[in-house]
Protein backbone atom coordinates (compact mmCIF):
# COMPACT_ATOMS: atom_id res chain seq x y z
CA UNK A 1 0.00 0.00 0.00
CA UNK A 2 1.36 3.28 -0.85
CA UNK A 3 1.13 6.04 1.52
CA UNK A 4 0.70 9.41 0.44
CA UNK A 5 2.95 12.30 2.47
CA UNK A 6 1.22 15.99 2.91
CA UNK A 7 3.84 18.50 3.14
CA UNK A 8 2.63 22.66 4.48
CA UNK A 9 3.50 25.27 1.69
CA UNK A 10 4.49 28.34 1.96
CA UNK A 11 3.92 31.01 -0.92
CA UNK A 12 6.51 34.39 -0.70
CA UNK A 13 4.78 37.59 -0.63
CA UNK A 14 7.01 39.10 -2.61
CA UNK A 15 9.96 37.72 -5.33
CA UNK A 16 12.93 37.34 -3.46
CA UNK A 17 16.16 37.50 -4.91
CA UNK A 18 18.12 34.59 -3.20
CA UNK A 19 15.17 32.60 -1.32
CA UNK A 20 16.87 30.37 1.63
CA UNK A 21 16.95 26.28 1.44
CA UNK A 22 13.99 24.67 2.96
CA UNK A 23 14.58 23.49 6.24
CA UNK A 24 14.46 19.82 5.98
CA UNK A 25 13.82 19.55 9.74
CA UNK A 26 10.67 21.47 9.24
CA UNK A 27 9.49 19.91 6.36
CA UNK A 28 9.82 16.35 8.13
CA UNK A 29 7.45 17.64 10.29
CA UNK A 30 4.88 18.36 8.05
CA UNK A 31 4.32 14.99 7.22
CA UNK A 32 1.10 13.95 8.36
CA UNK A 33 0.93 10.54 10.29
CA UNK A 34 -2.19 7.84 9.36
CA UNK A 35 -5.05 8.03 11.08
CA UNK A 36 -4.76 6.75 15.05
CA UNK A 37 -6.69 3.88 13.88
CA UNK A 38 -5.44 3.11 11.27
CA UNK A 39 -1.68 3.07 12.90
CA UNK A 40 -3.32 0.68 16.06
CA UNK A 41 -4.63 -1.85 13.29
CA UNK A 42 -1.57 -2.00 11.67
CA UNK A 43 0.37 -2.43 15.13
CA UNK A 44 -1.46 -5.09 15.84
CA UNK A 45 -2.03 -7.09 13.12
CA UNK A 46 1.74 -7.36 12.03
CA UNK A 47 2.13 -8.45 15.77
CA UNK A 48 -0.52 -10.76 15.50
CA UNK A 49 0.82 -12.35 12.02
CA UNK A 50 4.37 -12.50 13.18
CA UNK A 51 3.07 -14.02 16.33
CA UNK A 52 4.06 -11.60 18.77
CA UNK A 53 0.48 -11.71 20.02
CA UNK A 54 0.65 -15.12 19.82
CA UNK A 55 -3.44 -17.16 19.95
CA UNK A 56 -4.63 -16.97 23.35
CA UNK A 57 -2.92 -13.86 24.08
CA UNK A 58 -5.99 -11.57 25.73
CA UNK A 59 -5.00 -7.51 24.83
CA UNK A 60 -6.89 -4.99 26.17
CA UNK A 61 -7.61 -1.66 25.35
CA UNK A 62 -5.51 0.37 27.40
CA UNK A 63 -2.49 -1.85 26.87
CA UNK A 64 -2.71 -1.16 23.11
CA UNK A 65 -3.39 2.35 23.55
CA UNK A 66 -0.27 3.34 25.35
CA UNK A 67 1.65 0.85 23.17
CA UNK A 68 1.05 3.16 20.54
CA UNK A 69 0.27 6.43 21.77
CA UNK A 70 -3.37 6.95 21.21
CA UNK A 71 -6.49 7.45 23.18
CA UNK A 72 -9.12 3.88 23.63
CA UNK A 73 -11.65 5.58 20.93
CA UNK A 74 -9.20 4.41 18.16
CA UNK A 75 -8.49 1.29 19.45
CA UNK A 76 -12.11 -0.15 19.67
CA UNK A 77 -12.45 0.84 15.92
CA UNK A 78 -8.83 -1.16 14.71
CA UNK A 79 -10.32 -4.33 17.15
CA UNK A 80 -14.00 -4.30 15.15
CA UNK A 81 -11.91 -4.38 11.54
CA UNK A 82 -9.65 -7.06 13.23
CA UNK A 83 -12.79 -9.17 14.71
CA UNK A 84 -14.19 -9.10 10.89
CA UNK A 85 -11.23 -10.26 9.59
CA UNK A 86 -11.28 -13.35 11.94
CA UNK A 87 -8.04 -12.73 13.88
CA UNK A 88 -9.09 -11.62 17.47
CA UNK A 89 -12.65 -12.52 19.21
CA UNK A 90 -13.92 -9.52 21.29
CA UNK A 91 -14.73 -9.87 25.01
CA UNK A 92 -16.90 -6.47 26.49
CA UNK A 93 -15.07 -5.55 29.46
CA UNK A 94 -12.26 -7.27 29.05
CA UNK A 95 -11.14 -7.09 26.15
CA UNK A 96 -9.79 -9.04 22.86
CA UNK A 97 -8.65 -12.70 22.49
CA UNK A 98 -5.81 -13.18 19.60
CA UNK A 99 -7.54 -16.48 17.73
CA UNK A 100 -5.15 -19.37 17.75
CA UNK A 101 -4.63 -21.06 13.79
CA UNK A 102 -7.30 -23.92 13.89
CA UNK A 103 -6.71 -27.27 12.19
CA UNK A 104 -10.02 -27.01 9.96
CA UNK A 105 -8.42 -23.28 9.11
CA UNK A 106 -5.03 -24.57 8.03
CA UNK A 107 -6.99 -27.85 5.72
CA UNK A 108 -9.32 -25.13 3.99
CA UNK A 109 -6.27 -23.28 3.21
CA UNK A 110 -4.15 -25.99 2.19
CA UNK A 111 -7.06 -27.44 -0.07
CA UNK A 112 -7.76 -23.68 -1.81
CA UNK A 113 -4.40 -23.29 -2.33
CA UNK A 114 -4.01 -26.83 -3.85
CA UNK A 115 -6.31 -25.90 -6.59
CA UNK A 116 -5.91 -22.32 -7.67
CA UNK A 117 -1.40 -23.18 -7.60
CA UNK A 118 -2.22 -26.06 -9.27
CA UNK A 119 -3.72 -24.85 -11.67
CA UNK A 120 -1.72 -21.56 -12.23
CA UNK A 121 1.69 -23.41 -12.22
CA UNK A 122 0.40 -25.80 -15.20
CA UNK A 123 -0.90 -22.43 -17.09
CA UNK A 124 2.81 -21.24 -16.47
CA UNK A 125 4.55 -23.23 -18.88
CA UNK A 126 6.03 -22.81 -20.65
CA UNK A 127 7.46 -19.75 -18.21
CA UNK A 128 8.46 -16.32 -19.39
CA UNK A 129 11.97 -15.04 -18.68
CA UNK A 130 10.63 -12.44 -16.55
CA UNK A 131 8.81 -15.23 -14.05
CA UNK A 132 11.96 -17.12 -14.06
CA UNK A 133 14.21 -14.18 -13.02
CA UNK A 134 11.36 -12.89 -10.21
CA UNK A 135 11.49 -16.60 -8.43
CA UNK A 136 15.60 -16.75 -9.02
CA UNK A 137 15.27 -13.18 -7.14
CA UNK A 138 12.83 -14.69 -4.40
CA UNK A 139 14.70 -17.83 -3.42
CA UNK A 140 17.56 -15.53 -2.91
CA UNK A 141 16.33 -13.69 -0.57
CA UNK A 142 14.71 -16.18 1.00
CA UNK A 143 17.66 -18.08 2.02
CA UNK A 144 19.24 -15.20 2.80
CA UNK A 145 16.25 -14.13 5.25
CA UNK A 146 16.51 -17.98 6.53
CA UNK A 147 20.23 -18.13 7.17
CA UNK A 148 19.69 -14.64 9.15
CA UNK A 149 16.65 -15.93 11.34
CA UNK A 150 14.52 -14.06 10.40
CA UNK A 151 11.62 -16.23 10.45
CA UNK A 152 8.79 -14.12 9.52
CA UNK A 153 10.77 -12.30 6.79
CA UNK A 154 11.16 -15.56 4.84
CA UNK A 155 7.89 -16.44 5.45
CA UNK A 156 6.35 -13.40 3.40
CA UNK A 157 8.53 -14.01 0.66
CA UNK A 158 7.53 -17.49 0.76
CA UNK A 159 4.31 -16.20 -0.02
CA UNK A 160 5.42 -13.59 -2.60
CA UNK A 161 7.45 -16.68 -4.46
CA UNK A 162 4.11 -18.73 -5.15
CA UNK A 163 2.16 -15.32 -5.58
CA UNK A 164 4.15 -14.65 -8.35
CA UNK A 165 3.27 -18.05 -9.57
CA UNK A 166 -0.29 -17.57 -9.49
CA UNK A 167 -0.31 -14.04 -11.25
CA UNK A 168 1.98 -14.94 -13.94
CA UNK A 169 -1.60 -16.99 -15.60
CA UNK A 170 -2.74 -13.46 -15.99
CA UNK A 171 -6.40 -14.56 -14.23
CA UNK A 172 -6.88 -11.34 -12.45
CA UNK A 173 -9.59 -12.97 -10.46
CA UNK A 174 -8.05 -16.34 -9.46
CA UNK A 175 -5.12 -13.52 -8.47
CA UNK A 176 -7.49 -11.73 -6.05
CA UNK A 177 -9.36 -15.16 -4.81
CA UNK A 178 -5.22 -16.30 -3.69
CA UNK A 179 -4.28 -12.85 -2.37
CA UNK A 180 -7.42 -12.82 -0.16
CA UNK A 181 -5.59 -16.01 1.64
CA UNK A 182 -2.40 -13.73 2.81
CA UNK A 183 -3.15 -13.05 5.80
CA UNK A 184 -3.63 -16.54 6.88
CA UNK A 185 -0.85 -18.03 4.80
CA UNK A 186 1.57 -15.35 6.50
CA UNK A 187 0.48 -16.50 9.87
CA UNK A 188 0.38 -20.12 9.38
CA UNK A 189 3.92 -19.89 7.39
CA UNK A 190 5.56 -18.24 10.38
CA UNK A 191 3.85 -20.50 13.33
CA UNK A 192 5.22 -23.61 10.78
CA UNK A 193 8.86 -21.73 10.93
CA UNK A 194 8.70 -21.64 14.63
CA UNK A 195 7.32 -25.08 15.28
CA UNK A 196 9.43 -26.72 12.51
CA UNK A 197 12.54 -24.61 12.19
CA UNK A 198 14.31 -27.82 10.61
CA UNK A 199 11.52 -27.08 7.74
CA UNK A 200 12.73 -23.98 6.14
CA UNK A 201 15.41 -25.20 4.41
CA UNK A 202 13.01 -28.72 2.83
CA UNK A 203 10.88 -25.40 1.73
CA UNK A 204 13.77 -23.57 -0.16
CA UNK A 205 14.85 -27.21 -1.58
CA UNK A 206 11.41 -27.59 -2.48
CA UNK A 207 11.14 -24.11 -4.13
CA UNK A 208 14.16 -24.43 -6.01
CA UNK A 209 13.13 -27.80 -7.70
CA UNK A 210 9.51 -25.84 -8.82
CA UNK A 211 11.84 -23.70 -10.18
CA UNK A 212 14.19 -26.03 -12.02
CA UNK A 213 10.85 -27.64 -13.68
CA UNK A 214 9.59 -23.79 -14.61
CA UNK A 215 12.71 -23.44 -16.13
CA UNK A 216 12.98 -27.00 -18.11
CA UNK A 217 9.09 -26.23 -19.02
CA UNK A 218 8.25 -29.62 -17.59
CA UNK A 219 4.85 -28.98 -16.69
CA UNK A 220 3.68 -32.27 -15.27
CA UNK A 221 7.07 -32.11 -12.79
CA UNK A 222 5.88 -28.40 -11.61
CA UNK A 223 2.18 -29.65 -11.02
CA UNK A 224 3.41 -33.02 -8.91
CA UNK A 225 5.74 -30.70 -6.97
CA UNK A 226 3.42 -28.19 -5.72
CA UNK A 227 1.23 -30.56 -4.86
CA UNK A 228 3.56 -32.08 -2.67
CA UNK A 229 4.82 -28.70 -1.44
CA UNK A 230 1.97 -27.74 -0.25
CA UNK A 231 0.40 -30.68 0.84
CA UNK A 232 3.16 -31.20 3.70
CA UNK A 233 0.99 -28.33 5.25
CA UNK A 234 -2.26 -30.49 5.62
CA UNK A 235 -0.06 -32.71 8.27
CA UNK A 236 -0.87 -29.49 10.54
CA UNK A 237 -4.35 -29.92 11.03
CA UNK A 238 -3.65 -33.39 12.76
CA UNK A 239 -2.68 -31.69 15.27
CA UNK A 240 -2.22 -27.97 17.13
CA UNK A 241 -0.06 -25.23 15.90
CA UNK A 242 1.95 -24.01 18.39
Amino acid sequence: MRTCCIYAVRMPSAPSPAAPAPDKQTDKQTVKQPPAAERVYAHVKQAVLERRYEGGTLLTEGELAEAVGVSRTPVREALLKLEVEGLIRLYPKKGALVLPVSAQEIADVVETRQLVEEHAIRKAVPASPALIARLTELLAKQKEQAAAGDLAGAAVTDRCFHAEIVRSGGNEILSRLYDQLRDRQLRMGVAVMHAHPDRITKTLTEHQEILDALRSGDAEAAVALVHRHVSWFSNLARGDVR
